[in-house]
């Protein structure tokens, strides 16, 4: 939205205003800011914006320097008049710029500022932070009059007042020194502002990295010494003023790392962070070259118990310039990083009409490759290098770092080089990456092979297993629940297929014996495999006889195209509605069992024994496979009776 004010040619001037300053306000107020305490960074920012350009401009005009005072921002609370002054010793503004930049929406002086260095092709390019424009009118938010006091070096001191209505008064004033003034009066509902804490922690929280001194006079109890040289309580007091500076002024990230200490790395970390714990990993980054910023990021030591809820996890704190912009960029990193806490800061983001509202933006793209770039790199040199603390953040982050499979196939391959799974062969709490598998691999393995299911109990008693353990292969353990998300991602590594023991194909074959023997047994009873198949019905897509079963009588395997059980089963728990796959029932043709149930069938077929016997290996296939039975109690019973027949016999 853009308006403009009429420009009259007297000194004295009241200007109404063209554009509809009361909608204007309402979208500050309401839209553009959450939080009230914003309007100080927002002059603080002005205020620093205006002494960078008069600093860098007397760089070739000494002129500007009328007295040798050090530049600043000074805060002045004043709670008999129930005023907030913020004052800077900057480049002030003349009549026109008040017209220009405080008068117009959408007018920024900081960028006309920059555009006319780009235009004289100078090769150095201030520092120079903040909008001059719609942030000031954030003011409003807290003030119901806005007095603005101005001059420039060597010009005219002008007043600017409004109560942000439809008009605001511009006229001349005795200003002595160079700068701006902005008074602000407080509604009474805001005048905590007048309070030193109030200062002193928003002033922290938004400020505390802007270059210059944001100064306060404080007054303090100073009482007389008594005959030992100490503070004598008893006596009565003197009020003593003193100015303090309210900000850190230096920014540690933009300190050289040769500088900082560790225990000034992790003093910081716990301040953003409010983790109690020092941080198992910094990262300090500066990148160069077209996109310019800075980043010190942090791996925390231990995951906080919010992690897989990202909407309430606090990670990146995003500055333009050391001023504080919001402590939950989403942008900056993706959601699968999201354990990473720091700060970023850049002086090349564009904002909108909103510091809290980022447009859309390539820059913030390059910033967000940037960091997960960096982020992949030290994570895999803490893997090659320090083992052992990677095993410690991979406990910790792990099922979290392995998200990025699904969301970002950009960094798939490096992503792939970082997770970690249990294996039959791994301790609990232990780990192996596919590198170290595929290292580990029988001579004439082909392929990767895996197993999902619920927890490590359930994956290793599984009697898909049996022939692998009988061959004495590896396979990797899938029991995290994140797990089933990423699998259609893990297709292959080193040109090498990842597989499903449970899969329907026969990728590994089982002993020569074995497999002949089921050969022979499904040419023999082939009527039995039909018969438990019309008694089993929709159930099951097809009954087998198996080569890879050494143990059990029985398993439940999944077709190629089909769903796995532990995928539908958390499909399920997500409340969405899933299909039953259909599954296939791999009988173990040497099992005393199959003998018996052939028995039954020759017997009576249709008898009622037969079925139930059909059914309870069913059930015993889903059980093992962990899924849940249709009737527990009927099962439950037909075991019961079993015993106790087999007792009676």
């Amino acid at each position: 939205m853009t308006t403009s004010a009429s420009k009259a040619k007297s000194k004295n001037t009241h200007y109404e205003f063209k554009t509809d300053v009361k909608q204007l306000l309402d979208l500050v107020t309401h839209s553009l800011y959450s939080h009230k305490d914003i309007f100080l960074r927002e002059l603080i920012s002005n205020a620093s914006d205006a002494i960078d350009k008069v600093r860098f401009e007397s760089l070739t005009n000494a002129d500007l320097l009328e007295d040798n005072s050090e530049w600043q921002v000074e805060i002045t609370p004043d709670e008999k008049e129930k005023t907030l002054t913020i004052k800077d010793n900057g480049c002030g503004m003349s009549r026109e710029d008040l017209i220009d930049h405080i008068g117009t929406i959408a007018k920024s002086g900081t960028q006309d500022f920059i555009d006319k260095i780009k235009e004289s092709k100078k090769q150095d390019n201030p520092d120079l932070i903040g909008q001059f424009g719609v942030g000031f009118y954030s003011s409003f938010m807290v003030a119901d009059k806005v007095t603005v006091r101005t001059r420039t070096a060597g010009g005219t001191g002008w007043q600017w007042v409004s109560t942000g209505e439809a008009s605001f008064d511009l006229d001349e004033c005795d200003k002595q020194d160079r700068g701006t003034e902005v008074v602000l009066h407080l509604k009474e509902e805001c005048e905590d502002y007048l309070q030193e804490y109030t200062i002193r922690e928003t002033v922290k929280k938004y400020s505390n990295f802007v270059e210059f001194p944001i100064c306060m006079e404080v007054e303090r109890n100073e009482y007389p010494k008594d005959k030992d040289g100490n503070d004598d309580y008893k006596a009565e007091p003197k009020k003593v003023k003193s100015t303090e500076t309210l900000n850190s002024a230096e920014a540690i990230w933009m300190q050289p790392k040769s500088e900082i200490k560790k225990e000034d790395y992790s003093s910081f970390y716990k301040q953003i962070s409010h983790d109690f714990q020092d941080p198992m990993e910094t990262i300090h980054y500066s990148a160069e070259g077209a996109m310019e910023y800075k980043a010190l990021m942090y791996l925390p030591s231990k995951a906080p118990q919010n992690i897989f809820s990202p909407d309430s996890i606090k990670g990146m704190h995003l500055y333009i310039n050391r001023v504080f912009i919001m402590n939950d960029c989403k942008k900056l990193l993706p959601e699968y990083l999201r354990f990473v806490n720091g700060v970023v800061d850049s002086s090349d983001l564009p904002l909108n009409v909103s510091r809290e509202i980022l447009q859309d933006n390539p820059q913030l793209e390059k910033i967000n490759k940037g960091l997960v770039n960096k982020l992949l790199s030290t994570l895999k040199t803490m893997k090659n290098k320090k083992p052992e603390e990677y095993l410690k953040f991979y406990n910790e982050f792990g099922m979290v770092l392995k998200e990025g499979l699904h969301y970002d196939q950009d960094n798939k391959e490096k992503l792939m080089e970082l997770v970690m799974f249990p294996t039959t062969k791994t301790a609990e709490g232990e780990f192996k990456s596919l590198k170290d598998y595929v290292d580990g691999m029988k001579k004439n393995q082909k392929e990767i092979y895996y197993i999902s299911a619920e927890n490590r109990a359930k994956a290793l008693n599984s009697p898909h297993l049996e022939l692998y353990k009988s061959k004495n292969m590896e396979v990797l353990l899938m029991i995290d629940n994140v797990d089933e998300y990423i699998l259609p991602q893990l297709t292959e590594y080193d040109k090498k297929p990842i597989k499903s023991v449970t899969a329907g194909a026969e990728s590994l074959k089982g002993n020569k014996e074995k497999e002949k023997a089921a050969k022979e047994k499904a040419k023999e009873l082939g009527d039995l495999l039909t018969a438990v198949k019309e008694k089993l019905g929709d159930d099951i897509k097809e009954v087998k006889f198996s080569g890879k079963l050494t143990e059990s009588a029985c398993c439940l395997t999944a077709d190629d195209s089909e769903m796995n059980a532990q995928m539908a089963q958390m499909m399920r728990s997500m409340g969405q509605a899933m299909p039953d796959p259909k599954k296939i029932l791999e009988l173990n043709p040497t099992h005393p069992l199959i003998d018996v149930l052939n028995g039954l069938f020759e017997a009576d077929k249709d008898s009622e024994q037969f079925g139930e016997y059909v059914g309870l290996i069913y059930e015993q296939a889903l059980l093992t496979e962990g899924s849940q039975l249709k009737d527990p109690l009927g099962f439950a019973k037909k075991v019961s009776e079993l015993m106790v027949k087999a007792q009676k016999a």
